[in-house]
């Protein structure tokens, strides 16, 4: 398939490029600083986009699922990605220091209450921030949900969706002796971390390539080599925080805390071919969420930049333009 061809039906369901109106680096305390950035209406519909990953910051598209005539919206990079620094920094980098990130966005722009949009981890993240701010969550809109949970990193990172993608897998599982193939989390997290930084970006490339490749319904497994600097901080960061089962407190924390959230509506856009997130998360989010409007793409897999997603996720933001109160 024509990968130009695909990029472009994409993009047409978008609104056109904007520049920030805002742009800063926000001091967040324990050594970080991260980049902020608002677009759109100064004075319309707060909503905040949380970038998957972890690590795998914001990008100009992302301001493009909003009419910029209704919307005040606001990007961050989160901790150790991005243009936020330290780059690829694990230390003081949690969930719950990432959750704190957002509530001071809020206060610092002064903002009462917004819309959370997110998508793979910036679902996971979304979710969890509203279990803890409810009061200030107007609404999530989400997109290719994970969960944290053990089963879903048992899936991508435990042959489940090497099946599928023997050949990619190969390449990803062949860089580790067979000794450690039983966890391959943890056996990348040595070599990531190892100090010899050639070795570190080799194996950043390896974990990136290996999600990249699964991706998009429509990549046939083909992606280019990411940039070392991006690589090595998405891979870094996200294995640190896999390792660490999200830190969160419970295999299954966000289903069983659903309860918390019972009354913000929320919309879940989910690829039925999702190789990456499969659908069964966002089906089972669906069935305990009782404010949930889920929404199965037939023909689209885990990126936000699917046609079918992009289509969806914009229909719902137009949506919303009138139908929510904030």
């Amino acid at each position: 398939m024509d990968k130009n061809a695909d990029h472009k039906r994409a993009t047409q369901y978008l609104y056109p490029q904007i520049d920030p109106f805002d742009q800063r680096m926000l001091d967040v305390g324990a050594g970080h600083k991260l980049y902020v950035e608002q677009c759109g209406n100064p004075k319309g519909v707060p909503v905040i986009v949380l970038h998957g990953g972890p690590g795998g910051g914001c990008s100009p598209a992302m301001r493009r699922y909003f009419d910029p005539d209704v919307y005040r919206i606001i990007l961050f990079d989160q901790r150790g990605c991005g243009r936020s620094r330290p780059h690829a920094s694990v230390e003081n980098n949690t969930t719950w220091d990432l959750i704190d990130d957002i509530e001071k966005i809020r206060t610092v722009l002064k903002i009462e209450r917004w819309m959370v949009f997110g998508g793979s981890w910036g679902a996971t993240l979304s979710l969890l921030y509203a279990q803890s701010h409810p009061d200030h969550t107007a609404c999530l809109i989400l997109r290719g949900v994970f969960l944290m949970t053990q089963a879903e990193l048992d899936w991508f990172y435990g042959g489940g969706a090497g099946r599928f993608y023997p050949d990619i897998w190969s390449r990803f599982t062949n860089l580790i002796p067979e000794d450690e193939h039983d966890n391959l989390i943890a056996a990348y997290n040595r070599r990531l971390f190892s100090g010899d930084m050639m070795l570190e970006t080799r194996f950043a490339r390896a974990w990136a390539a290996w999600e990249n490749a699964l991706a998009s319904i429509n990549s046939d497994g083909m992606v280019g080599e990411s940039p070392a600097d991006y690589a090595r901080a998405f891979a870094r960061l996200e294995n640190h925080y896999f390792i660490n089962n999200g830190f969160l407190d419970t295999d299954g924390q966000i289903l069983e805390s659903i309860d918390r959230i019972k009354n913000i509506p929320g919309y879940i856009v989910q690829g039925r071919y999702d190789m990456i997130c499969p659908p069964k998360s966002a089906w089972e989010l669906a069935k305990r969420w009782p404010n949930a409007d889920l929404r199965m793409i037939a023909r689209a897999g885990h990126a936000l930049s699917e046609p079918g997603i992009s289509a969806e996720l914009v229909r719902i933001m137009d949506h919303l333009r009138t139908n929510t109160d904030v």
